[in-house]
């Protein structure tokens, strides 16, 4: 049974690192006090070691012992013995393209979908979709393949942001980048705004916090959906 969390942010409201959901965290990892923490994202201005270091500060607040990934000789090994995992945010090229490298991506899919416990904040939450084209990062690397996890019939948008009245912005709103995908794509999108979860449970998928989410299909207008929503019919 699979047990996830995809959130669009890490941190809400100046808040402190991951305070917002520890409460659904305790929940998630109740079953293990061990969690495998994947900080490829990264690409600068933070170590893996600083990285693991932060989300092991935070996981101390629920009890629960982080352990990086890079802190192990054998990538594979450490996804397949892991009693949770956790990705959180940063390039979700660099992430995707160092999951290929490593040979991890089909090897995390497995897990998760046999119900190791899996938290996504940012771009680990990208991947939680049937492909990374919705995130809103630079192409700074190329994987070797968009394709990620599939762990949802859909694709996630992070930190999704509404248009701003009156705004001198010239450049294109994240509607018009995702109506742009689906020119050449046709499988939905959900668009998370900050502090905005869903919750996976099997094959139920809540959306929890505060806000609503905008959901986009191909061919038809753009829709809100209220927390509690179930997106289990959006294929």
């Amino acid at each position: 049974m699979k047990k996830i969390i995809i959130a669009s942010t890490s941190t809400v409201y100046a808040g402190e690192y991951l305070d917002y959901l520890l409460t659904s965290l305790s929940e998630l990892y109740q079953t293990t006090n061990e969690v495998l923490f994947i900080p490829y994202a990264r690409p600068n201005g933070i170590s893996h070691n600083d990285y693991t270091s932060k989300a092991r500060d935070a996981f101390n607040k629920i009890d629960k012992h982080i352990t990086g990934i890079h802190e192990y000789d054998n990538p594979i090994k450490a996804v397949k013995e892991a009693q949770g995992i956790f990705i959180g945010g940063g390039n979700t090229f660099v992430l995707v393209n160092q999951l290929y490298k490593n040979s991890i991506l089909s090897e995390l899919k497995e897990s998760i979908n046999n119900g190791t416990p899996y938290l996504g904040t940012s771009a680990g939450s990208n991947i939680c979709g049937l492909t990374m084209n919705t995130t809103n990062d630079m192409p700074i690397v190329l994987p070797p393949s968009f394709k990620t996890l599939g762990l949802v019939p859909f694709n996630i948008n992070p930190h999704y942001l509404d248009p701003i009245p009156n705004s001198k912005h010239m450049g294109e709103t994240r509607e018009t980048r995702i109506k742009e995908f689906h020119c050449f794509n046709t499988q939905p999108v959900v668009g998370l705004r900050e502090g905005s979860w869903i919750d996976v449970n099997n094959n139920q998928f809540i959306l929890k916090g505060e806000h609503t989410a905008r959901v986009f299909e191909y061919n038809k207008l753009p829709y809100e959906v209220e927390p509690g929503y179930n997106f289990v019919n959006l294929k």
